[in-house]
């Protein structure tokens, strides 16, 4: 009878129970000996940014004291002096650091400002061109709070405003040509930051420049939605400058030619 070419002429050898058992268990002792190799190397990634945030105490209901210790912010318990919390980034040092509706926001030395609650880091901006500037100038004025949740960041080339929520860039104010920001020389006023803006030839009325949370401020400015997503924006107080309507009386209702005369409605 000739043999099917499609059915093997030999059965396929099968391995004794111990060959089995032998190569389970060398596959087993292999997962075993790989996982904390595997588990160390991904422990041993570099942190975002360099970021090392170690938290010490949790502390609720309380607003931390702030402080830089070399190259680290350190949020304490003033009564005790105990570190709640300490951010450090690699090779960078903090310049200056701002507490806001319980959040920390810092400027790094290489332009870089972060937010933090104490328990992560939530967000990283890169203020532009900051080599130009930064190193000379030290930070000072550079982080100014314009409330409702709004972080401005003054450089000497433009006003950047982001949301404290979640670092979302809301508006640009770039400085006039000619002329630069000053972010040391910035004074709150009430809910309005007054930034001098010196020019070589500008009257003195340009070399002050108002905003606020809304970005420059302007007769009939257009509002601006800050709020955070699926957050209600509070309606804009009314203008204090505006003219109040003038009172309903009888010779305002009356038209060009006097008043109207009143319709007979007496009935036959």
């Amino acid at each position: 009878m000739p043999n099917d070419p499609l059915r093997p002429d030999t059965a396929p050898a099968v391995l004794p129970a111990a060959a089995r058992a032998r190569r389970l268990l060398t596959t087993v002792a292999a997962l075993v000996l790989t996982a904390p190799l595997l588990a160390t190397a991904h422990q041993s990634r570099p942190a975002p940014y360099g970021d090392r945030l170690t938290v010490h105490a949790r502390v609720q209901h309380s607003a931390p004291h702030l402080r830089i210790r070399r190259a680290a912010v350190e949020a304490y318990d003033r009564a005790t002096g105990a570190v709640r919390w300490r951010y450090t980034r690699e090779a960078r040092r903090p310049l200056s650091v701002l507490l806001t509706r319980g959040e920390v926001l810092t400027l790094w030395d290489d332009g870089l400002v972060t937010d933090t609650d104490g328990t992560s880091v939530r967000w990283h901006r890169a203020l532009p061109a900051a080599a130009d500037w930064l190193p000379a100038h030290g930070g000072t004025g550079v982080l100014r709070p314009l409330g409702r949740g709004i972080l401005a960041a003054v450089t000497p080339r433009r006003v950047a405003a982001y949301r404290t929520a979640d670092g979302d860039l809301r508006w640009v104010l770039p400085a006039r040509r000619g002329c630069v920001f000053r972010p040391e020389r910035a004074l709150r006023r009430g809910g309005v930051l007054l930034i001098a803006q010196p020019c070589a030839r500008a009257a003195w009325t340009a070399q002050l420049v108002a905003v606020d949370d809304l970005g420059r401020v302007t007769p009939q400015r257009p509002p601006l939605g800050n709020a955070a997503p699926g957050h209600r924006p509070q309606s804009p107080p009314p203008s204090q400058t505006e003219a109040p309507p003038p009172p309903h009386t009888e010779a305002s209702l009356a038209g060009p030619e006097g008043p109207h005369p009143t319709p007979d409605i007496t009935p036959p």
